[in-house]
């Protein structure tokens, strides 16, 4: 089960970085790319003040970070 979602594109190589840590962490992650998807990129601008930033990360507390480092994901995770 997916403990994350990635907002991403197919472009962003910020996106890839921090997915590949993460499958090297083993943490488990669902992946939505906004540029297939009008509503994520919709919900990706009202938590970054209107801007289609990626990597937005969602947490299963409904909670976000916009590019966040492993360590950022890692200690979210643990809170």
């Amino acid at each position: 089960m997916a403990s994350l979602t990635i907002y991403s594109t197919q472009w962003c190589g910020y996106c890839h970085r921090l997915m590949k840590q993460l499958d090297r962490e083993g943490v488990a992650y669902s992946v939505v790319d906004i540029e297939d998807d009008p509503t994520a990129a919709d919900y990706v601008m009202s938590v970054n003040g209107g801007n289609q930033t990626v990597p937005t990360v969602v947490f299963h507390d409904g909670t976000a970070l916009t590019n966040p480092s492993l360590a950022e994901v890692k200690e979210r995770l643990a809170a």
